[in-house]
């Protein structure tokens, strides 16, 4: 069955993957299609997010293709079945889809590592923040501000209503030091992160002007893991466009990354440790001096 509307990217990725598999068994796309009683260019179009794969036909592709990894298939048919709907959904007609499939990667993901080098991480934005992002906001695109800001503001709250999730976040230091939404939503902005980065699922980082060597990395991405790692997609802003990026390649190489920039930057956002251990600088101290400019 034909998928309706515009293929998601959870769509596109749950064929790629499919194809992937297939490709490394060595096994053509008519030759699949026998195993399930599809032709060779059903085969092609499922691999393309264009059509549905029901669970019987998916059970006996991962048989053939030597996939034996319980949690892996799992999620790969989790991908499979799901519909697409959620919150984000009643925002169809409003927004991009890249932001539709973006809250749906979020939702679905287990673990979501994220740097950020201009501004602070979208998740962690506080009102004012938003707004004062949006202001600026290209006039040539057509853009409906007002539900975009809402949009991420209801992105928000996989951070306390879905606490099975883990959240890891590398922030540089240029991104805290930015004044362009004015003072006091900057005081409210650092005190948000202080306060949010005492949520167990939460671990905040700052990469400071002073680490010690080169970042492997300067522009923002974020990593979404499934909980399957094969499965992971990775975010990234350009100037001109996102990217999604979900071959193996690029998740093993963008895992790397982040965990390079956690080790560059300095220990997470902890009152605890920062109390026993002021002789050395901590993410915690940094974002309190931050703060303390800002005063008043």
């Amino acid at each position: 069955m034909a998928y309706k509307g515009p293929i998601s990217q959870r769509q596109r990725r749950f064929g790629e993957e499919l194809q992937r598999l297939r490709a490394a068994a060595g096994m053509s796309a008519p030759e699949a299609g026998a195993l399930v009683g599809m032709k060779g260019p059903a085969v092609s179009h499922t691999e393309a997010g264009r059509i549905t794969l029901n669970p019987e036909r998916l059970e006996i592709w991962l048989d053939a293709y030597g996939c034996t990894d319980p949690v892996f298939r799992a999620k790969i048919a989790d991908m499979g079945r799901s519909n697409g709907k959620g919150w984000w959904t009643e925002s169809a007609d409003r927004l991009p889809t890249l932001l539709l499939d973006l809250a749906e990667a979020e939702h679905d993901a287990a673990l979501i590592d994220n740097f950020e080098t201009f501004h602070v991480p979208g998740l962690l934005q506080v009102p004012a923040y938003i707004e004062a992002i949006y202001e600026d906001a290209d006039q040539h695109r057509k853009l409906d501000v007002a539900a975009e800001i809402d949009f991420r503001k209801q992105r928000q709250r996989i951070l306390t209503d879905l606490p099975r999730r883990e959240f890891r976040f590398v922030i540089h230091e240029t991104a805290l030091r930015m004044r362009f939404p004015g003072d006091a939503a900057m005081r409210e902005q650092l005190v948000h992160l202080l306060e949010i980065s005492e949520l167990p699922n939460v671990s905040i980082q700052v990469l400071p002007f002073t680490a010690a060597q080169k970042p492997p990395y300067t522009s923002q991405f974020v990593f979404l893991d499934p909980g399957a790692p094969e499965l992971s997609t990775i975010v990234v802003d350009h100037p001109s466009h996102t990217e999604y990026l979900g071959d193996q390649r690029s998740i093993e190489t963008y895992r790397k990354t982040f965990n390079q920039l956690s080790e560059l930057a300095l220990p997470p956002v902890s009152t605890a440790q920062s109390l026993a251990t002021l002789s050395s600088r901590d993410s915690w101290g940094l974002i309190r001096h931050l703060l303390y400019l800002l005063q008043t």
